[in-house]
């Protein structure tokens, strides 16, 4: 015979005078013992707890414990390659907002005005609007998941899908600036600066418009040769987890560049930091004018070296990369180059004041003279829509909608000038 549920009691708390009811062996606290507040609350925790056959994960759940089992899902579900994608920190960023705010809070409890709260922390923290909306969106998510998961019931959820974006313009949460194209001046001047491998990738994301993150991995493998325009598939893209397919073009002039790093291994990199590192070294050996001491003929290197090149750039490393050649090219003051040995000389007492302002001034500079590798994409965007139009610039960038392309294409300003000359 099944054992009937015993009906949950309505306690006190002595020392704190609250009401508590005690469900799967938590307590869960009404509020001011005999109130008619935790009188109401008592019986709709009980009734629902009775609609849902006694389980209890609802009522018990903290922010805290959700956000948990939540980061245990992302760590499985935003993978590409088995490796976990940028998605897994962004959703780590957005919920340290949430567990600071609300960690202790029963998840059941979280609602739109708490919401409102974890927006405004963000605010007070300095985020941008665009990056306020989509950590929010993250927020929400991990509630929605929780309702998917049977861990909580649905209207939490749907009480924070209430809560509405913020809209430029009508918030005190500060704008982005627009990320446009490079001049080609700023291209032109760290080509000293980078090496060989580094300059073809910046080369073929201008004429190919692709990501960084589909250039790195190239491999010969990878690419049809067959026909006047070549096709690369990348093996990971950005939407490949919606069932996508991404193919970029190379042609005469993108093919001229990898013809020089093609390899006899197809499964390679070809773009390898090892080979950067390589070319470099030679060169200096080459620019070498005093001989080899004896000692230094018999210098062998080490078995194990604990830094060794990796065979193939990241987006990181390729970025970091630029960033140094920017450092150089435009005579990047040394103070703010090396902070950390900029404040090591200074007293003590000046130390943490001094580390605030030369990291707002470099900040500043980099603001002004250094430039990303993804503003290439749309350096190659505003050209394919002023020579070809806005269709075409569409398909070699592989957006899905020609609303994303006009966020990467610059309207063509002298087009406008032209017609208006003529019509206004």
């Amino acid at each position: 015979m099944s054992r009937i549920a015993k009906k949950p009691t309505y306690l006190l708390h002595k020392p704190t005078g609250q009401a508590r009811v005690r469900l799967g062996g938590k307590d869960v606290y009404l509020g001011k013992f005999g109130s008619p507040e935790s009188r109401a609350r008592y019986d709709d925790l009980v009734s629902e707890w009775f609609a849902r056959s006694g389980d209890v994960r609802s009522f018990t759940l903290t922010v805290d414990d959700l956000v948990l089992l939540y980061m245990g899902h992302v760590g499985e579900h935003y993978r590409k390659n088995d490796e976990p994608t940028s998605e897994v920190n962004n959703v780590r960023v957005a919920l340290r907002y949430l567990v600071a705010k609300f960690g202790r809070t029963l998840a059941h409890d979280f609602g739109p005005r708490a919401l409102k709260e974890v927006r405004q922390a963000m605010i007070d923290a300095g985020c941008v609007r665009t990056s306020i909306n989509r950590m929010v969106d993250r927020v929400r998510r991990t509630f929605r998941w929780a309702v998917a998961d049977e861990l909580l019931p649905v209207r939490v959820s749907q009480a924070l899908d209430c809560v509405s974006g913020l809209r430029e313009g009508r918030t005190p949460a500060k704008e982005s600036d627009p990320i446009l194209p490079v001049s080609q001046h700023f291209i032109d001047a760290v080509q000293p600066y980078v090496s060989r491998q580094v300059w073809a990738l910046i080369q073929l994301q201008i004429l190919t418009g692709a990501r960084s993150g589909e250039l790195l991995p190239i491999r010969g493998a990878d690419i049809n040769m067959q026909g006047a325009v070549w096709e690369f598939v990348p093996r990971s893209h950005k939407t490949q987890h919606h069932g996508k397919r991404r193919i970029i073009f190379l042609g005469p002039k993108a093919q001229a560049i990898v013809r020089e790093f093609l390899k006899a291994d197809l499964q390679a990199p070809l773009f390898s930091p090892a080979d950067a590192l390589a070319e470099y070294r030679a060169a200096l050996r080459a620019a070498r004018q005093t001989p080899l001491t004896p000692s230094q003929r018999m210098r062998k290197p080490k078995l194990n070296p604990t830094k060794q090149p990796r065979e193939m750039y990241d987006v990181v490393s390729y970025h970091h990369a630029i960033a140094k050649a920017c450092e150089k090219a435009f005579d990047m003051p040394p103070e703010l180059r090396d902070i950390r040995e900029t404040i090591a000389k200074l007293p003590e007492s000046e130390r943490e004041s001094a580390k605030k302002r030369l990291q707002a001034e470099a900040s500043a500079w980099r603001k002004k003279w250094s430039w990303h590798p993804h503003q290439l994409r749309h350096n190659a965007a505003t050209e394919l829509r002023r020579e070809f139009g806005l269709e075409a610039a569409q398909v070699v960038l592989g957006h899905a909608s020609a609303n994303i392309t006009q966020v990467y294409a610059e309207r063509d300003s002298e087009k406008a000038r032209g017609i208006m000359l003529q019509v206004g």
